[in-house]
């Protein structure tokens, strides 16, 4: 039995593919997991904000030095974190929007980026403190990323493979469905990605 923390960042909905894709590994993961739990933090009903002065001063603030102001603030990025802190797995849905992450899924990583919280510096040498957590990747995009001419463009996995991995979450699997926007891939562009789901060992 493991709890899962499933976040979506589509704006989409049920037309979206890296839910559906998001969806089908949820799917394997509760059949080889029985009794697990899942919580959903859709990202576009309820997001997280982006960051201005006030949180950031409250994220560097003792917290018995907190302003009411601060303490409003920080509740956000608190919850956030608990969240993760409490996921044995996280299920990560990423529509590629202008070859990164959706805005909401990146105010999400400034949340959880936390000095003395999820990570911290040991001489120097940052350490991650966020460990023991299996994270799988649903990526969605109109064009073939993983490999030929645009495999520079995308920068979704490489940003959440290096900021998940600088709070200590280095064990990343990442699934994709991929040109759904080409007309020779579109039909078998899902199919293909629900058989790399059957092809792997969850």
């Amino acid at each position: 039995m493991k709890k899962i923390l499933l976040i979506t960042s589509s704006v989409k909905g049920k037309d979206s593919f890296s839910i559906r894709l998001s969806n089908a590994i949820l799917e394997k993961l509760t059949a080889a997991y029985p009794g697990s739990s899942v919580y959903t933090r859709d990202l576009t009903v309820n997001p997280l904000p982006h960051l201005d002065e006030t949180h950031l001063g409250a994220f560097f603030t003792p917290n018995e030095l907190l302003t009411e102001t601060q303490q409003k603030a920080i509740q956000y990025s608190n919850q956030a974190v608990q969240e993760l802190m409490e996921a044995d797995i996280v299920v990560i849905g990423v529509p590629l929007y202008n070859f990164g992450v959706p805005s909401t899924l990146k105010a999400w990583v400034d949340h959880i980026a936390r000095a003395g919280v999820t990570f911290s510096y040991e001489d120097g040498f940052p350490k991650g403190l966020v460990l023991n957590k299996k994270v799988y990747l649903a990526i969605a995009s109109g064009g073939v990323y993983s490999e030929g001419p645009r495999k520079g463009y995308d920068f979704s996995d490489p940003f959440l493979r290096a900021a998940l991995g600088f709070l200590g979450i280095t064990d990343v699997t990442t699934f994709r469905v991929e040109g759904i926007a080409m007309p020779e891939l579109q039909d078998s562009a899902f199919p293909k990605a629900l058989d790399t789901l059957d092809a792997f060992a969850f």
